[in-house]
């Protein structure tokens, strides 16, 4: 979603696809995204999901495909960043490839082909503990190697600040020399003004939604988008409202900790009882409904490093994620049942699990305002106010603040 909210605050009119899409794209908006539940699925259908929506938005003859993951670069050890990339080269036949994660206000950065997460390496900062991505390997040349058959190469940093003739020299070489997969340094908004200008005409760029925007800007400085209307304006939800929380970052923790220190109530599950077959889903409901309306709630899975590492060695790890995902995703689908209005969720699985719980398959998604988590909207018989986060973004105090922001229409 936040690709899409990124090009929404550059002026552009996006029509949002949940899962592999079955309805003709929208009339008037110059760009589509589709929301795949592909980063831990298995590649053959990661691969196979992507091919079927690139087909379906290839029929309007785009000019671009963007291949867009976090700015963690992380998947499986099976890898589905690279798998995916290989058949959307296949399929666009593009000589070269940019791969750009860098997201510099949210500190996540490469230079000499290492990922950053401020002023640690990636494998260094808690992502190393995610319970379904850890990414202990900070060099992002050997991550991709590991995932595709395909030479990868680096445009280093030195090279962008020679500009867009050495870089456009430089990715020249890459191709000659047989890597035509490029990992990009970028440290700076500055780098990925210039990496947008370098690849704006390329079929193919993969990146972080920053890339995105960056290419966004260009689009309306070429005056591409002239011809298409802006995005509409954010709507009110009215409604109670709820956290569920499946991501077990550091920073989901600290701000359902916050979220209870302001007076938000806070039910923790226990995996353990829904595997033993105990009706956790009913037991949830029943306690949100007592509350709804009345005070703020969030419902988590969301644990520390060593208790996850604990139920996954004796339940295994894909068993304990579908467990959670599932658990919260038909939570969430009884909240709203009973008349939810707003809902935060945090964690990108736990995000998908649910939105394909509630059947939701089209999303209005507001702009990206710096330090702000967007907020998006969903037609379910009645609006329906979200905001889907990644785990580890946002301030401590997001929760509340989210919550207040789709009752408000505030971006």
């Amino acid at each position: 979603m936040d690709l899409a909210s990124e090009l929404v605050s550059q002026g552009v009119a996006v029509d949002v696809r949940v899962g592999v899409p079955e309805t003709p794209i929208e009339a008037g908006v110059a760009a589509t995204v589709v929301a795949l539940k592909s980063r831990v699925a298995p590649p053959d259908q990661a691969v196979r999901e992507t091919l079927q929506s690139a087909s379906w938005f290839s029929a309007s003859a785009p000019k671009q495909i963007f291949y867009k993951y976090s700015g963690s670069f992380d998947s499986t050890e099976k890898g589905n960043i690279g798998c995916c990339v290989d058949a959307l080269q296949a399929l666009t036949q593009a000589d070269r490839v940019l791969f750009c994660p860098t997201h510099p206000l949210n500190e996540r950065t490469v230079y000499n082909g290492y990922l950053f997460f401020g002023q640690r390496l990636v494998s260094d900062s808690s992502k190393r503990y995610d319970p379904l991505t850890p990414m202990t390997e900070p060099d992002l040349t050997k991550v991709l190697a590991a995932q595709t058959r395909v030479a990868v190469g680096l445009l280093p940093w030195r090279t962008l600040s020679k500009g867009l003739a050495s870089m456009q020299e430089a990715t020249d070489r890459l191709v000659a020399a047989g890597r035509p997969y490029i990992i990009a340094d970028a440290i700076r908004d500055e780098d990925l003004d210039r990496l947008a200008e370098l690849t704006v005409d390329w079929p193919l760029v993969t990146g972080n939604a920053m890339i995105g925007a960056h290419l966004a800007k260009l689009w309306r400085q070429r005056g591409q988008l002239d011809a298409f209307p802006l995005p509409g304006s954010l709507q009110k939800v009215q409604g109670a409202g709820a956290v569920l929380a499946g991501s077990c970052a550091d920073q989901t923790r600290a701000q359902l900790q916050v979220f209870e220190n302001h007076g938000g109530q806070v039910l923790h599950l226990d995996l353990h009882a829904v595997m033993a077959g105990e009706d956790v889903v009913g037991r949830s409901l029943e306690w949100a409904r007592a509350r709804l309306g009345d005070v703020q709630i969030a419902i988590a899975t969301s644990s520390p490093p060593e208790d996850v590492f604990a139920i996954q060695a004796k339940l295994g790890r894909d068993t304990v994620a579908e467990l959670a995902e599932n658990t919260l995703a038909e939570i969430g689908r009884g909240l709203v049942e009973s008349g939810l209005g707003r809902l935060v969720v945090a964690g990108g699985e736990t995000s998908g699990a649910i939105i394909a719980a509630l059947g939701i398959k089209k999303l209005s998604v507001g702009p990206q305002i710096p330090g702000k988590i967007p907020l998006a909207y969903a037609d379910v018989g009645r609006p329906l106010g979200l905001c889907l986060k990644s785990g580890k973004l946002g301030d401590d105090d997001a929760f509340m603040e989210r919550l207040q922001a789709l009752e408000t229409g505030q971006p």
